[in-house]
């Protein structure tokens, strides 16, 4: 059957230069005060994205961030999604209790009735479609209240009509301490695959979907369950072999090889025994898309609180690039920690330039999303309860924001991919909607392109395995590319 895509262009006056990249912390000047998990949408459809830290703050055209006091939007922690296929993006709140609230369309919120939470604290979820039926199911981590219990993860199916049933929880005596949970079709099968970034040393989850809305771990076999050395015993009768603090988890391709890695972002006491933090490289259909570590030589310096990653292009050369934050303002044997950016320099090599772009000193934070808040083509970032501007200006870029049709995809195009390819380069991006420790990063994607001139060709591989091609697009533009069978 033939696809075809509807394809929309904004041209966006801003020329690349060579000017040195540098953050401006421009938290006061926007008037944002939210020191909450940070999950950017555009929830009223003004082409500036929106933002939800502890509570709803309105983008007024990138120069002012308004509190949207009349919204009914929830505080807490969210994860954006828009289940109902309306073209308004909708919220559920993970922690607590949890709740589903569906966008009017009109700049307010309604709460709908949604199944009781095994968990009263969960510490991420993620809108995933993983039967791809057209509309947006939910997974939700457990976590723990610390030695009493553990809780069950969870996933809930979309029933339409706004009706969610839960489909599945982790069996009793096989619960683990979920924190961050972030998902991707990893195998390009078509179908959307969970990490489930565990504490406690324990290992960590990676769940295969085989495609009947089954979910299987097979963390070992693909080799993202951690370095096991030991058995230790936990809340809850579990006995698991010792692995890492995994705090949140990002998948990405972070070599431009057309993949989707693996970054598992762990916390680490200086006891031997205890994973740090791993980059994981996807090896592809011919080693069946298994992970190999190529964490050793990869320039990350070890700090002992690093906790939620998140990656995006902040250079525009390109590459993703990682801010990892930490959550001790001093550690072990009095050392300060801070959060960290590091420029992705190709090969599996990063370098820290945390003080050259203005980011030193930050404080102790589980806060972590890119989002392009003033549209000008370069990432911004919030972090620790500040937003900071991006000035860099060199580079260039493209921007594409998929939406699908409501019917065969969701309308927020989530598990998408798209592929740019260049001479000696394929650049990837996924529409997700869970980065690190509860964060979500814009779901526009966001490609720095360097001196790569266009025009040029994106392929989408939408759910189900759909693939289209969308041609001729310029650079330094956003484009809106719509799915139709």
């Amino acid at each position: 059957m033939k696809m075809k895509c509807i394809l929309a262009i904004i041209v966006l006056g801003f020329s690349s230069s060579q000017l040195k990249s540098q953050f401006i912390d421009v938290t006061e000047k926007l008037g944002f005060s939210g020191g909450g998990k940070a999950a950017f949408a555009d929830y009223n459809n003004d082409g500036f994205v929106d933002i939800h830290a502890g509570s709803l703050f309105i983008n007024n055209k990138g120069n002012k961030l308004v509190p949207a006091t009349e919204s009914n939007a929830p505080g807490g922690s969210v994860v954006w999604g828009d289940f109902d296929n309306d073209g308004n993006i909708d919220l559920f709140q993970y922690t607590g209790a949890g709740s589903l609230h569906r966008n009017k369309g009109d700049g307010t919120f309604e709460k709908l009735d949604f199944p009781k939470l095994p968990t009263v604290n969960s510490m991420g979820a993620v809108w995933i479609d993983i039967n791809n039926d057209g509309l947006i199911d939910l997974y939700v981590g457990g976590y723990e209240i610390w030695q009493q219990k553990v809780h069950p993860d969870a996933l809930f199916i979309n029933l339409g009509d706004g009706k969610f049933k839960e489909e599945w929880r982790s069996k009793e005596g096989a619960c683990y301490s979920a924190r961050g949970v972030c998902a991707s079709d990893f195998n390009e099968d078509g179908y959307p695959d969970i990490y489930v970034s565990n504490y406690r040393l324990q290992p960590n989850h990676l769940l295969i979907n085989d495609g009947k809305g089954k979910l299987n771990n097979m963390a070992e076999d693909y080799g993202t369950a951690g370095n096991p050395s030991g058995l230790i015993n936990y809340t809850g009768g579990i006995k698991y072999q010792v692995s890492g603090h995994t705090i949140g988890s990002c998948f990405d391709d972070l070599d431009n090889d057309g993949l989707i890695d693996l970054f598992v972002g762990n916390f680490s006491h200086p006891r031997p025994g205890q994973d740090h933090p791993q980059f994981l490289r996807n090896k592809g259909k011919k080693f069946e898309y298994k992970f190999e570590d190529k964490s050793s030589d990869s320039g990350l310096g070890w700090q002992e609180s690093f906790a939620s990653p998140s990656f995006g292009d902040f250079d525009n050369d390109g590459d993703l690039d990682l801010y990892f934050t930490t959550v001790y303002g001093v550690g072990s044997g009095n050392i300060k920690n801070f959060p960290v950016l590091y420029s992705n320099e190709g090969k599996w090599k990063f370098s820290n330039v945390t003080s050259n772009e203005g980011l030193q000193n930050l404080p102790a934070t589980y806060q972590s999303a890119w989002a392009d808040i003033d549209n000008d083509g370069d990432l911004d970032l919030c972090s620790a309860g500040k937003i900071f501007q991006n000035n860099s200006k060199r580079g260039n870029w493209i921007k594409i924001e998929l939406s699908g049709d409501g019917k065969n995809i969701n309308r927020s195009a989530i598990g998408s991919i798209v592929k740019i390819r260049s001479k000696d380069s394929v650049m990837t991006r996924h529409v997700q909607t869970g980065t690190g420790e509860g964060n979500q990063s814009e779901m526009t994607l966001h490609f720095g392109l360097g001196n790569l001139k266009g025009p040029l060709d994106a392929e989408i591989l939408w759910p189900g395995k759909v693939i289209t091609t969308s041609k001729g697009l310029k650079i330094n533009s956003l484009h809106k590319i719509t799915y139709k069978k």
